[in-house]
This record gives C-alpha cells, structure tokens and sequence, in this order.
C-alpha cells in the first residue's frame, strides 16, 4: 500500500533533504513542544523542516500554504531581520504566507500560538476552527 502525499511540489528543494533530515533530528525544545504537542496531531497535515525554494522551513502546511517559524534570539539582531524579511519575501512571492514566533511566545504563551495558529487555518481553509 503505497502512501499518498497530500502535498503540492511547490518548490520542494530536494537538493536540501539531507540538512532537512538532520535539523528534523536536532530541533529545539520549542519546536519539539510545538510539533508533539499540537502540530503532530493537528487535523490539517503539516510537515517539520521542509525545504522549500533555497530554505528549510521550521513548519509547513501544504494545503494551506502556511510556514511557521520559531524565532529564536538571533532572528532579532539587524542581520537576522533581515535575512528573515528576505526569506518572507521569497516565500511570499510562491504564495506562501509565513507566521512567526518567538521562543518565547512558546514558553509563556502556547495556547495562545495554538489559537493563532488555528484561526489562521481556519480563515485560509474556510473550516471551523480545530482546537480547544
């Protein structure tokens, strides 16, 4: 039985798969809690550092055309937002909205990511919101 992919090819780097993998095996602590405690089990598939273009995304939802990323110090010094703001950019411009967080908005705020997260879908699928 072979397994059907729910995803687009949009963009799918495959020159990127192996730093993919590797990041898959070293995410940090937000991105774990994030990932096993509400993306995993998420109705709507998502996929944890997908290349897509010249990038790895933290998170991706395909049929949504959602990337979320986990923004940890270094995303907040000039070169960072830049280089961020770049990658947004990119992104974008293939019909993929970004939504970011900081680390911690993870820490002190989960829920409230989740809700955000959640309501997102929800407005780009026109579905009922999920969770909670």
């Amino acid at each position: 039985m072979s397994k059907e992919k729910d995803y687009e090819y949009t963009s799918y780097n495959s020159g990127n798969t192996d730093l993919a993998k590797a990041l898959r095996k070293s995410m940090t602590k937000q991105e774990k809690h994030l990932w096993y405690d509400f993306l995993q089990k998420y109705p709507v598939k998502f996929y944890k550092q997908r290349p897509l273009d010249n990038y790895i995304v933290d998170f991706y939802c395909s049929k949504a055309k959602l990337v979320i990323e986990l923004d940890g110090s270094q995303h907040y010094s000039e070169e960072g937002i830049l280089s961020d703001s770049k990658r947004t950019a990119v992104l974008n411009r293939l019909g993929i909205e970004v939504l970011r967080f900081s680390n911690s908005d993870i820490n002190e705020n989960f829920e409230g990511v989740c809700l955000a997260i959640d309501k997102r879908i929800s407005e780009k699928l026109n579905i009922p919101m999920q969770v909670f």
